[in-house]
């Protein structure tokens, strides 16, 4: 009788268990030799997808010691891990392998989010971008800015072309991530010295005749301000969630997301995105654009971040009434 109610115990584990295994296959360019490194990074975002599987079933943090990534790695996984909880809900995760240079990524990894926000047990569904090292170690883990990219930008252009994109894509990956987690110390970084950031905020008052007319008051700040004024916006909130989203030329619905290359200065490209804001105490949707610098390829710098609402009079801002490159070429 005993070992009848030993085995009808374990029948009722075994399920569970198996829920939190994880198994990764890459696909790839049919160019690339390597099979060795292939295993061995399937392998190891096994481990850590299946580590965050079970943390989640067992209301814990991760056990970050024996998995296999770079400590910059861990610490943004725990970053991220403090600000929502969250699993892989897929046994079987097959995802194309973007090889540089410098190492490996893979995309579209899918995750269910529960939001620290005490808001039950609504689960959002969210995609992470994994990093690897040219060892196959994972050295980034983060949040997607903008879902079901990888994809698109297959199609998107020529090699180098794709690659570059893919790797601003990364940058505003991290960038997003960063407000997620609090990560001042990366805003400061991000920033050049001269960074320009302008802030759009809908101003309403009432005409003649009593009808209320809204337009949009544009504020100008340097680094330092901004830095000051989102460090004070990090310590009012309990937590902060921003997305992004595609838009702008080739954007929504398209084959590339809304990056421009400048005309004058090749390592200059322009992002236009959406963004939903939303924290403890705050939330907004309207539109960003980015002006990056690549001309240090392992460091690129943002020169210009604008901010323009989404609606304003009930109307929804235009297109030619967004920011685009252009504006900042001149």
């Amino acid at each position: 009788m005993g070992k009848k109610i030993f085995l009808a115990i374990l029948l009722l584990f075994v399920p569970y268990v198996m829920k939190a295994q994880v198994s990764v296959t890459f696909t790839h360019d049919t160019t690339f030799k390597g099979e060795s490194i292939i295993r061995k990074m399937e392998g190891n975002l096994s481990n850590v997808l299946t580590e965050i599987n079970n943390a989640y079933d067992g209301k814990r943090e991760i056990n970050l010691g024996g998995l296999p990534m770079t400590q910059y790695a861990k610490e943004g996984l725990s970053s991220l891990w403090a600000n929502s909880s969250f699993f892989c809900d897929d046994s079987y995760v097959v995802v194309r392998m973007w090889n540089f240079s410098n190492g490996y990524m893979v995309r579209q990894i899918p995750l269910l989010i529960t939001p620290r926000d005490n808001s039950g047990n609504r689960k959002v569904y969210q995609e992470a971008v994994v990093e690897f090292d040219v060892s196959g170690n994972i050295s980034d883990f983060k949040f997607a800015s903008l879902v079901q990219m990888g994809e698109s930008l297959e199609h998107a252009g020529d090699p180098v072309d794709v690659e570059r994109k893919i790797t601003i894509l990364s940058y505003c990956d991290r960038f997003r991530t960063a407000y997620n987690t609090k990560d001042i110390q990366f805003m400061q970084q991000v920033f050049s010295e001269d960074a320009l950031i302008i802030t759009g905020t809908v101003i309403t008052s009432k005409a003649y005749d009593g009808k209320p007319i809204s337009s949009v008051k544009y504020k100008k700040q340097n680094k330092a301000q901004y830095i000051a004024n989102l460090k004070r916006a990090f310590d009012a909130n309990e937590w902060i969630d921003v997305k992004f989203s595609e838009i702008g030329t080739n954007g929504e619905g398209g084959a590339s997301i809304g990056i421009t290359r400048s005309t004058e200065n090749p390592n200059l490209y322009g992002v236009r995105l959406r963004q939903e804001w939303k924290s403890s105490r705050y939330s907004d949707e309207g539109y960003v654009f980015l002006l990056w610098d690549f001309t240090n390829e392992d460091a690129p710098v943002i020169h210009v971040r604008t901010w323009q609402p989404e609606w304003v009079g009930g109307k929804k801002l235009s297109d030619r009434e967004l920011f685009s490159l252009e504006d900042f070429e001149n």
